[in-house]
């Protein structure tokens, strides 16, 4: 096995574990606002922010440095406007929709849905932040499989 293929497959992997994680997320996210369940949507949401430490930021970094290593070992350029120059800057938008946006609504949504626990009921500021959750996460999760399809087709 020689190594473009091995950083093929860490980037592959990478790349699952990403968008496998941002995705699910998601979707145990939604569910859990779904059942309205105050302690239900605390955990969730503290789970939410633990999954990605435990997968997306490792995927990132696979990402990256897989990604990096194949770019200079196939000796691509990013001299000039291409597929990989686009790809990096939709990376890069991402990773600062993620760090700057996402990380921080969640930290709230954790506080707030805490509070929630004990009135009882969804507060209306933990509404607010996840509906603002859910817009950005939307752009965050769009924005990598928009790589993915630049990646694959290698379009121009």
């Amino acid at each position: 096995m020689n190594t473009l293929n091995v950083l093929l497959f860490l980037h592959i992997f990478g790349v699952v574990i990403f968008l496998g994680n941002i995705v699910t997320a998601a979707f145990w996210k939604v569910r859990a606002d779904i059942k309205r369940d105050p302690g239900f949507i605390h955990n969730t949401v503290k789970n939410v922010l633990l999954a990605d430490f435990i997968f997306t930021l490792p995927g990132l970094i696979l990402i990256i440095v897989s990604g990096i290593l194949m770019a200079v070992q196939s000796g691509y350029s990013i001299d000039t406007f291409n597929w990989l120059t686009l790809s990096l800057f939709l990376f890069a938008l991402t990773g600062i929709l993620w760090l700057a946006i996402l990380i921080p609504i969640q930290r709230s949504m954790i506080r707030h849905s805490a509070r929630s626990i004990d009135d009882g009921i969804i507060s209306n500021e933990y509404q607010k932040v996840s509906r603002y959750w859910a817009i950005v996460g939307i752009a965050a999760t769009l924005l990598p499989v928009v790589i993915l399809y630049l990646m694959v087709t290698k379009a121009f």
